[in-house]
């Protein structure tokens, strides 16, 4: 496993490491996979086709007779393939399926996470606000107390002018 710094986008799909799928993760699982989904591609088509039309040119033209008409051999062939086909593409499917779901189970996790971390933002904000709020009320009663305060000086200092200097003009 790596470090956690590498590998913190998996944080959500950790937990659904354990899960196995039903014909296990193990070599089988993924060969029989990867050989399912070749089935499907154009490439597989393709040579599937080139092969048969070879087979059958091959046979009808007389160049060999190890397969003459009706074809029995290809038909086994065909079924063959069929039969391990299906369930080759079945464990694909399963296995993705299995995957799919953790995957959904990892993003709502996921979703879920964010939503409790914004929900602790906005309570954090709204502390925060209430804070801020609770500051401002007392600067303004401290600014009322300074303003009464310097307007009381002014008056003392006024009313001591008057006392210690008698002479001087009065305003």
């Amino acid at each position: 496993m790596s470090t956690p710094s590498h590998d913190h986008h998996r944080r959500f799909h950790r937990v659904h490491d354990h899960l196995t799928a039903a014909y296990g993760d193990g070599w089988f699982g993924a060969k029989a996979e990867a050989f399912a989904r070749y089935f499907g591609t154009p490439l597989f088509l393709a040579a599937q086709t080139v092969i048969v039309l070879i087979w059958v040119a091959v046979n009808v033209a007389g160049l060999t007779a190890f397969d003459p008409y009706p074809f029995i051999l290809l038909n086994l062939a065909f079924s063959l393939q069929a039969a391990y086909a299906a369930p080759m593409i079945l464990l694909a499917q399963t296995r993705q399926a299995d995957r799919d779901k953790a995957h959904a189970d990892a993003d709502a996790q996921h979703r879920e996470d964010l939503a409790r971390a914004a929900a602790r933002r906005q309570d954090e904000a709204a502390g925060q606000a209430t804070l801020l709020l609770d500051l401002v009320r007392q600067n303004t009663t401290l600014t009322e107390a300074v303003k009464s305060l310097s307007e009381r000086i002014q008056d003392l200092t006024v009313e001591m002018h008057h006392r210690t200097c008698p002479d001087a003009a009065k305003p």
